[in-house]
């Protein structure tokens, strides 16, 4: 390969590209061999992760010492004359997800051993498992469009497997398909996007690209259309209005699915293209605009629909489409470092809690909802201590990570009253639903006995990762300090994370005691809510719900979207798909294909009694003619 620049490390960020190859070849070995593999060969699907996790150190280390990105690339094909290359790009962005996503993988598939032991297809959900690590590295450290949509695709693919892995359960087949389709909705809008930079440009470079947005290449007209296509494709993969609709049936997969797939890492990758793309959404006039508008309106809905939820995974579910919406409105106001902190911390404590409601379902049998549980923090101590960590922060209380990255994006909408008042609301409410899921489950008398009898604690292989995950959600927040940095030794590249990862110009952390005071008492409001209301039952859960009868309907019918989309399909697609199907077999096929064929035929049936070979019918034709000649000439003369 041919790197950008030279680097002081032989084990570097040219070795980047070596993480997604290594889980490509666990997934190509997995996928024919698994059943002659030893433990269904799931080691080496840990060991290929365990690999680019590794790997994730010694490239940040050389891009620390060098502070320069890498680049590097190898032809792949030529079209019309024009050389596509096979791409990679090392940079604070891609380090940054690299770590993400290698960390959270490894510790699902680790997760996975115990939580998947016995099932029948357990060697094929580790080739599914490493062949989305490897789509999802490859997406990340794509340095051009093309790859990252082939990988963007991949990682698809691999989401449709994983939902629908017990897919003899209608529910999960069904669910792949709706998460498939819907996906595929966004992604239509993203090859478009793409082919119409390239259609400007003439290169799916993104370093070419962006030169050419700089220096006015491309028309702002332009811009706007390639920005809204490709923000299309993120509000697909991030689940954002109105194309949410997807991610909470998505929970019919296998819990460490949830955790990997549809909380930390898939989803995030719509967050991620947006600030991969950047330079060309802060160009583009108005693209930002819409972005910070569909992220509010996800952010409020997935808010109340949380709340509503009685099945322990779609809360959680509902958590990540208005976190989603979060980061996206954090883009939106231009708070790039804000929004990727926010995506880094929130893949630990959420991935933690998709993780901890695993080891609840696992611990009783199979359970889900709210009403078969209670009073488990008795029967796993374990899972219910890690499982408040990561509700603590996410809700942002201090000094768990989520307060940190929480607090820097309501920084970056501090400029807008409005904006700001709704941000405070969406914390209130995420205190309100976290808090409730809590009591509900780990607190109170049990609802039912037999439940709370069973119940037991998570295996080590599951226990293990979970308490790694709630160990980064303590601390994974304090990177944002300046102070971060020199006590590893990194410092004067890296002091905080604003250092590393900004878009004009560095961002010392500034902190801001009263926004901090503000979101901290709007996190603790929603925690008194729940409290009252599920814990101590000074309100009644029913007399709430008959006062907000028409919002409780409302959210609880995920208002009414799936309906409304239902109708859509019936009365809509599904009729002008049967007129297409009419013309196509009348008119298209009957007349346009089969008729010249039919006619021909009927020609030739006709054509053939002038030629039987047979003199007589020749001399009757003969005479016939030559008295149709004379009755003609006697008639005209």
């Amino acid at each position: 390969m041919v790197s950008a620049a030279t680097f002081s490390s032989p084990l570097g960020m040219s070795w980047a590209w070596f993480a997604p190859m290594l889980c490509l070849a666990a997934f190509v070995v997995l996928a024919f061999f698994n059943r002659y593999l030893p433990g269904r060969g799931a080691w080496l699907a840990i060991l290929a992760i365990a690999g680019g996790f590794v790997l994730f150190f010694p490239v940040t280390a050389d891009y620390l010492r060098t502070g320069q990105a890498g680049q590097f690339s190898t032809p792949w094909f030529a079209v019309n004359g024009k050389d596509v290359s096979l791409g990679f790009v090392v940079d604070p962005l891609s380090i940054i997800m690299l770590g993400v996503v290698t960390t959270v993988a490894l510790a699902v598939q680790v997760y996975s051993l115990g939580y998947m032991k016995g099932d029948p297809r357990f060697g094929w959900y580790f080739a599914v498992q490493s062949l989305f690590a490897a789509a999802m590295l490859g997406l990340l450290l794509a340095d051009n469009y093309l790859l990252l949509y082939v990988s963007w695709e991949l990682v698809g693919l691999c989401s449709y497997l994983l939902i629908g892995f017990w897919y003899e359960k209608r529910s999960a087949a069904e669910a792949a398909k709706k998460a498939f389709i819907t996906t595929r909705i966004g992604d239509v809008g993203l090859l478009l996007g793409i082919l119409v930079l390239y259609k400007a440009t003439g290169t799916f470079e993104m370093h070419a690209l962006f030169e050419a947005i700089e220096n006015g290449a491309i028309a702002p007209a332009t811009l706007t259309a390639a920005a809204i296509l490709i923000f299309l494709g993120a509000m697909g993969k991030s689940a954002q209005f109105p194309l949410q609709v997807w991610l909470p049936d998505a929970m019919e997969g296998p819990t460490p699915v949830s955790a990997l797939i549809h909380a930390a890492t898939m989803v995030a990758a719509g967050v991620y293209l947006v600030a991969r793309s950047f330079p060309l959404f802060a160009a583009a006039p108005g693209a930002l605009t819409v972005v910070a508008v569909v992220g509010l309106i996800t952010v409020l809905i997935g808010s109340t629909m949380a709340i509503v939820m009685t099945d322990v995974k779609r809360v959680i579910a509902y958590s990540t489409v208005s976190k989603l919406g979060f980061m996206m409105l954090t883009l939106g106001f231009g708070g790039l470092t804000a929004a990727m902190f926010f995506l880094m911390t929130h893949a630990f404590f959420k991935a933690l809690l998709f993780l901890g409601a695993g080891s609840v379902i696992h611990g009783t049998g199979g359970k889900q909802d709210v009403k078969d549980m209670g009073g488990l923090a008795r029967k796993m101590p374990l899972t219910a201590t890690v499982f408040i960590i990561a509700s603590l922060a996410l809700v942002g209380i201090p000094p768990l990570s989520g307060f940190w990255s929480k607090d820097e994006a309501m920084v970056a909408l501090a400029g807008n009253p409005l904006i700001h008042i709704l941000a405070y609301l969406s914390i209130f409410l995420t205190g309100v639903y976290i808090g409730r899921l809590c009591l509900l489950v780990f607190f109170g008398t049990p609802r039912d006995q037999h439940v709370h009898e069973h119940a037991h604690e998570a295996p080590l292989s599951m226990a293990a990762p979970m308490l790694g995950l709630a160990f980064l959600s303590i601390v994974a927040g304090f990177v944002a300090l300046d102070a971060f940095g020199p006590a590893l030794g990194v410092a004067p590249r890296f002091t905080g994370i604003g250092s590393f990862l900004y878009d004009d110009h560095p961002e010392p952390y500034a902190f801001h005691i009263g926004i901090a005071a503000l979101s901290t008492l709007s996190a603790l409001a929603g925690l008194a809510v729940a409290w009252a209301v599920y814990g101590a039952r000074l309100v009644s859960p029913e007399a709430v719900t008959r006062r907000l009868r028409f919002l409780y309907d409302l959210s609880v019918n995920k208002y009414h979207m799936d309906t409304l989309y239902q109708a859509l399909i019936n009365r809509v697609i599904l009729v002008v798909a049967g007129v297409v199907a009419v013309f196509d077999r009348a008119v298209v096929n009957d007349v346009g294909i089969n008729g010249p064929g039919r006619a021909t035929v009927s020609t030739g049936v006709t054509m053939r009694f002038h030629e039987t070979g047979k003199l007589y019918n020749y001399g009757l034709a003969m005479t016939i003619g030559a008295l149709l000649l004379i009755a003609a000439v006697v008639i005209l003369v």
